[in-house]
């Protein structure tokens, strides 16, 4: 695993079988209709609003091998995760899958993201023989353990944080293991959420399966490998011409995990990147895995390792299992941040270290093409919620993803996007509608927009993060905070200056009955009455280009839309704007001229 990228094959495929131009495009146009549908069926019957509003799910289509032959426009987190996963996964059982299974799993330790990321993983067969499958791999809202939602700050190891569930059949020929989902759902929380949940992913999976056979019916098992073949090898082109494009050598890049208040400190994640011709090695370099549950296991770290090369590349699709042939890792010793061994305790990994990891990588392979610079996103700090329902009695929980979402990082053309990030879901997560929310579960929210001055300042701006308050209606409320962004704010690029760094943290408010407010800057568990409020504001992304060589114009605008405040424009960007939005020309000139 640490020295070679698990998704590998060293040279590309080929088939005997002739392929004309339009039968790839109609296969291609096949395989990418066949997820969208995977996806959009799991959309309209998930139960819990992690799925059916945020979306925090992922399909893909996988061969024989099995090889990714298609990702979604999913979640970087589990998309780069999928590929050690699967062939864990189909490694366990090697001979014995058959017709009609459904494995089930979500264990780190055998290249799971997350145990809240649980995978359902159906072989197709056509005819006798095993061709594809169908994969599908989504945040569920409880995994057990002592914290709702899973995010245990006080764990120590993995023990401490939920159900850990290693490959195991739940469908086996076709007869559902009522015994095996019921010993699953046992152990977790709001139970009517998750036999939902679970159903959603297995008609994804069913759906993705019909679609499949429907197409070798058509074009036979041969021409349809044919056609993966040539995609897989087209990606790899696609990834290999832009390597070559870039000088040989070695390049660095780092990036810091704040301190997460336990005593650990800042945590520094390096990246060595090697370019030689068309191929790219890159090596991680991390701490010794901690006491808290910020490790991250290979699959997971694996994830971050290659949306930082994603984030860097933007090549054209198609995006398959092709494009990381070229691509070797070493994760660094086994028992570190990056490359946690059992029984480090790992949950908020998905976001603290993933995020933290992707921007070395990121930067790493930007040394080697400073044309490419761009800005960081910003990172996850969100919570989760809890409690037991004053009208129906029962309980309930979920991961509010709306609260995570934070601001993209601006690039050499254009401002960063607002509300789009956090880093590791790269606009792919959905906010979902406030009132479907609080239809679901018994709260107000009293607040959910852009949370102003939070964008990086630069010449090109940094998007804004937002703002989400909740207040529990009749019942007392648990809400656990996660993530990082609090301390220190997201980087900014191309002599993008920190002026205001106050401004662009992430932070977690509680409003108490009396009018007292606590303030949060660290994970951490605590417990809201009703009348009583939690807000919770996320980092903005990364601003780039010194902000005193924004247009004074573009700066009036943000500020008349309420992205920048007066004082801001004047402190951060030499504007002088007055209360009644005119823009001061010759104050400005006069205070740019100062600060220069």
């Amino acid at each position: 695993m640490n020295q070679a990228n698990p998704t590998q094959t060293n040279a590309p495929t080929g088939s005997t079988t002739a392929l004309d131009p339009i039968t790839l495009s109609v296969v291609r146009g096949a395989l990418e209709t066949a997820q969208r549908e995977m996806t959009l069926t799991l959309e309209k019957t998930a139960r819990s609003s992690v799925f059916n509003l945020a979306h925090d799910y992922s399909n893909a289509l996988f061969d024989h091998l099995p090889e990714m032959i298609l990702q979604g426009q999913d979640i970087p987190i589990h998309l780069g995760s999928l590929m050690p996963a699967m062939k864990a996964v189909a490694g366990f059982y090697g001979d014995d899958i058959h017709e009609g299974d459904i494995i089930y799993h979500n264990d780190p330790v055998v290249m799971g993201s997350h145990i809240l990321d649980c995978c359902m993983y159906k072989p197709v067969f056509y005819k006798g023989e095993l061709v594809f499958w169908t994969v599908c791999k989504g945040h569920v809202t409880d995994i057990g353990g002592p914290v709702p939602a899973g995010y245990n700050p006080d764990a120590k190891e993995i023990y401490a944080e939920g159900l850990r569930i290693p490959p195991i059949k739940i469908w086996e020929k076709g007869v559902r293991r009522d015994d095996v989902i019921n010993l699953i759902h046992s152990n977790m929380r709001s139970r009517r959420n998750q036999e939902g949940d679970l159903n959603a992913q297995y008609g994804a999976c069913a759906v993705g399966e019909r679609n499949m056979i429907a197409l070798l019916d058509k074009y036979g098992v041969e021409t349809v490998r044919a056609a993966i073949n040539e995609l897989k090898n087209m990606a790899d082109r696609h990834m290999r011409s832009l390597i070559e494009s870039l000088k040989d050598g070695d390049y660095h890049g780092e990036a810091i995990l704040e301190d997460s208040g336990h005593g650990l400190g800042d945590l520094t994640i390096k990246a060595d990147i090697t370019i030689k011709g068309s191929d790219v090695h890159i090596k991680i370099d991390s701490p010794p895995q901690v006491p808290y549950f910020i490790n991250s296991y290979a699959g997971n770290s694996m994830s971050g390792v290659l949306l930082g090369l994603m984030m860097f590349a933007q090549v054209d699709p198609p995006y398959n299992e092709g494009l990381y042939r070229c691509v070797t890792v070493d994760l660094g010793e086994h028992g570190t941040l990056c490359n946690a061994k059992e029984p480090a305790p790992h949950v908020n990994c998905t976001t603290t270290p993933m995020e933290t990891l992707t921007d070395a990588v990121r930067k790493a392979l930007e040394d080697a093409a400073p044309e490419r610079v761009t800005a960081s996103w910003g990172h996850s700090s969100g919570v989760n919620i809890a409690g037991i329902d004053p009208k129906t009695g029962e309980q309930y929980v979920t991961m509010v993803l709306a609260s995570i979402i934070s601001g993209a990082g601006a690039t050499q053309q254009m401002d960063g996007w607002h509300a789009c990030g956090p880093l590791c879901c790269f606009g792919a997560l959905s906010s979902g509608d406030i009132e479907l929310l609080e239809y679901q579960y018994p709260i107000v929210i009293h607040k959910y927009g852009l949370a102003e001055d939070s964008g990086g300042a630069g010449r090109l701006r940094g998007g804004c993060g937002t703002i989400w308050e909740v207040e529990p209606l009749d019942h007392t409320m648990t809400v656990v905070a996660f993530g990082e962004g609090r301390h220190i704010p997201t980087m900014g690029a191309g002599g993008a200056e920190q002026i205001s760094p106050e401004l662009k943290l992430g932070k977690l408010e509680v409003f108490r009955e009396g009018g007292t407010t606590d303030l949060h800057l660290h994970n951490t568990v605590i417990e809201i009455k009703a009348g009583e409020r939690a807000r919770n504001t996320n980092p903005g992304g990364g601003g780039f280009g010194s902000s005193f060589e924004r247009e004074p114009q573009a700066v009036l605008r943000d500020v008349i839309e309420g992205i920048v405040s007066i004082p801001s424009a004047a402190k951060e960007y030499g504007v002088v704007i007055s209360s009644d939005f005119q823009l001061d020309e010759d104050a400005t000139e006069t205070l740019r001229k100062e600060v220069a």
